[in-house]
């Protein structure tokens, strides 16, 4: 079954798994499967005021709409390509006298849209929004009572001229946009700022060790009269060679725990039991629980208790992050990487999570040295673990090329750099505003380089200068959150 633009992608079914994806001919590594517009999206509450509502980025001076002072655009551009969704919005948010929570705000979008366009199939989708899964039937005590409490809500918000829907339709809406609202972010990929729901992406199953990923694209609504002007929307892209009648799938989970753990966060999140070869056979499980080789091997014991330690950590390290306390974190991570090293492998995740938080927060504090050497040693570990074109892996690669780079360590900086852009070009493509980033780093570092090859002396000296003439680059704040996550669940 194919539609506009779908046609290289056939919806299947298979007993047990339902409803799936497979290719209608060969895709390459970085090839773009599919490119799909959001059914409906918006952005989450706490962020309304700084993310255009049309296309995600953020901005520092935004539009505000002048008819609910709600909605937030870069530009008139932006605003214009919203109308036509923001319209009924619009008037509901005046007559209601405020804007609703993200989950209603999407609701009523989905079922405003089903208002003009009718419930069946819409232009480019394989699936029409009602026979989306919604797992209703799975929820438990409190998760019916959030649904209850948010058809209450929408019931609320609804405007009493438009169309009026059933009981049983409103609450299918909520139950897809739970188990199939998928993740935007701004347009560095960076931080999660919406929610959407893409029907087409939803058809795609998942696998541990997927043979596709997907990237929000943000568009570019700025080329409005040129062939570049492109509308927001995800991308499918292949991660390695696809046979046409293979399946596509997509990770919904990040690889970096071990088997048991992703299928319980899988059963909790989206209520199936993952049965991919990963987890049946428990594949790269003896990586992630290494410990240290050698004659002298660590008791089981001394294991179980430096694993606990690190656990009881990272309970410690994220109190002291939200409270914005990082030369406490920095405390934390070195005692517990004392305790670690002389019992945990190179691959350990206990070790890796350590390491990751330790250089994160040190290149923030501006102490390079030592962030260079943590960050050289979580990569080393990443990349033994992960799919070689993960992108979690690739953005790893990026900021640890970056803090070598600060710490004057040019050579392994720009090597580092050089790694992350071949796996971006693959996973993000050579338009996403990271990849271009990237690909100015790879220049300027393989230009120092080269100079720093001819004269090392002249080259620290000529450095030196230059970072005296200039500001120092702050990195960004450690991040409290992780990478967004592919499907956006309500927590």
């Amino acid at each position: 079954m194919t539609k506009g633009g779908m046609e290289s992608v056939e919806v299947f079914t298979t007993e047990g798994k339902g409803r799936g994806l497979k290719a209608q001919k060969e895709f390459l590594p970085g090839d773009v499967i599919f490119a799909e517009p959001a059914y409906a999206a918006v952005v989450f509450d706490s962020l309304t005021h700084v993310i255009c509502h049309t296309c995600f980025k953020r901005q520092e001076r935004l539009h505000r709409c002048g008819q609910c002072k709600f909605a937030y655009y870069c530009d008139r551009t932006c605003q214009r390509a919203a109308w036509l969704n923001h319209k009924n919005e619009c008037s509901a948010i005046k007559r209601h006298g405020k804007a609703p929570t993200e989950n209603i705000r999407l609701a009523a979008r989905i079922l405003w849209k089903m208002e003009r366009e009718g419930s069946g199939l819409s232009e480019g989708c394989l699936v029409a929004i009602d026979e989306l899964q919604n797992h209703v039937d799975s929820f438990g005590e409190e998760e019916k009572k959030e649904l209850r409490a948010d058809v209450e809500s929408f019931l609320e918000f609804w405007p009493p001229h438009c169309q009026q829907f059933g009981m049983q339709l409103i609450s299918h809406i909520f139950g897809v946009i739970s188990c199939n609202g998928f993740t935007l972010s701004d347009q560095r990929g960076l931080q999660a700022v919406g929610v959407g729901i893409f029907p087409n992406l939803c058809q795609a199953n998942h696998d541990c060790w997927p043979n596709c990923t997907v990237i929000f694209n943000n568009g570019n609504h700025e080329a409005v009269r040129s062939m570049f002007h492109t509308q927001m929307r995800i991308e499918l892209r292949a991660l390695n060679k696809i046979s046409p009648g293979d399946e596509l799938t997509v990770s919904y989970v990040d690889f970096l725990s071990l088997s048991e753990e992703r299928r319980k966060q899988l059963k909790k999140q989206y209520y199936f039991d993952c049965t991919c070869e990963h987890c049946k056979k428990q594949l790269k499980d003896d990586l992630m629980l290494a410990v240290k080789a050698g004659e002298s091997k660590p008791s089981a014991d001394t294991v179980k208790e430096v694993i606990q330690f690190s656990k009881d950590t990272l309970e410690k390290i994220n109190k002291a992050r939200m409270e914005g306390h990082y030369h406490e974190v920095v405390k934390l991570c070195r005692d517990c990487l004392k305790k670690q090293e002389p019992v945990l492998g190179d691959t350990n995740i206990y070790l890796l999570r350590i390491l990751s938080i330790a250089s994160e927060v040190l290149s923030y504090l501006q102490m390079f040295e030592e962030a260079a050497d943590y960050a050289k040693r979580m990569v080393d570990g990443y990349l033994k673990i992960y799919h070689p074109n993960n992108a979690q892996l690739g953005m790893a690669l990026m900021r640890a090329g970056v803090t070598h780079w600060h710490a004057g360590l040019i050579e392994a900086g720009h090597g580092l750099i050089c790694k992350a852009y071949a796996i971006l070009l693959i996973t993000h493509g050579p338009s996403h505003p990271i990849t271009k980033d990237l690909e100015v780093m790879r220049v300027q570092t393989e230009m120092e380089l080269r100079m720093f090859q001819q004269n090392e002396f002249m080259y620290y000296k000529m450095r030196e200068a230059a970072l005296k003439n200039q500001k120092i680059q702050v990195m960004p704040e450690p991040s409290n959150e992780n990478a967004p996550s592919l499907f956006h669940k309500k927590e």
